[in-house]
């Protein structure tokens, strides 16, 4: 089970996201979108998704930072493990109640409006339950484990998943990792294999081709600035 879960399952995962994303840019370019739904209702739009979206993207550079940036590093910045731990125990919850509070916001308007309602496809149902296990499984693993440095995840969880790149998984790095935070990454390894299919897919979107894109060049409708309009033709004259 060891083998499965921490040596197969992370690949398996990582082929699912490149496959799904190869096939929905193959296949569905024009879905590849968020297919919004600002146009049926924005006020309560306006306040959930900056919430959700903000408060992912801290979960987000968390998890960046937790993982992939060593212990070393942080200590040879003057970050002592217990400040860090503070910083991670106190800034991932809160990262994570504004991005449920997000969550719950959008579910709730989906839920309220119709159209909004109609718009939403079963692959987003499904995304919004794993969405918000996987948030909620990490605050609960976080908050039981708070004594004291709390659990040092950057000694087990962290070069195990940096082992992930060699192609060589430290398989003995997850001995004695605790059950909530195991759960908390099966869910998670799920929730990255479904981007693809969901309207999470738009992450992958960045516009970087703006940056280099001509200046679109606007005409003003002053009269002045048109010059003189030329005269109409006889079928235009008709319908004056």
């Amino acid at each position: 089970m060891t083998t499965l879960l921490w040596g197969v399952l992370p690949y398996v995962t990582f082929a699912l996201l490149v496959a799904g994303l190869v096939w929905r840019h193959r296949y569905d370019r024009f879905g590849w979108t968020t297919r919004s739904s600002q146009v049926y209702e924005s006020k309560l739009l306006n306040i959930a998704s900056p919430a959700f979206h903000y408060g992912i993207l801290f979960v987000l550079v968390g998890h960046l930072v937790g993982l992939f940036v060593p212990e070393s590093w942080t200590n040879s910045l003057g970050v002592s493990e217990h400040s860090y731990h503070l910083l991670s125990l106190y800034g991932g919850t809160a990262a994570g109640v504004l991005t449920v509070a997000g969550i719950v916001l959008l579910i709730y308007r989906r839920r309220t409006n119709a159209p909004v309602f109609r718009a939403t496809t079963a692959n987003d149902k499904l995304m919004y339950v794993v969405l918000v296990a996987a948030i909620i499984m990490g605050m609960v693993a976080k908050l039981a484990h708070t004594s004291g440095d709390g659990y040092d995840y950057r000694e087990s969880i962290a070069p195990w998943a940096r082992s992930l790149f060699t192609l060589q998984p430290d398989l003995d790095r997850m001995a004695g990792v605790p059950v909530l935070y195991e759960v908390h990454m099966v869910i998670g390894m799920v929730l990255i294999a479904l981007v693809p299919y969901t309207r999470l897919v738009h992450m992958f979107s960045a516009p970087v081709q703006y940056l280099f894109r001509p200046y679109l060049v606007y005409r003003g409708r002053d009269p002045e600035q048109l010059g003189p309009r030329p005269e109409r033709r006889g079928w235009e004259k008709a319908g004056s």
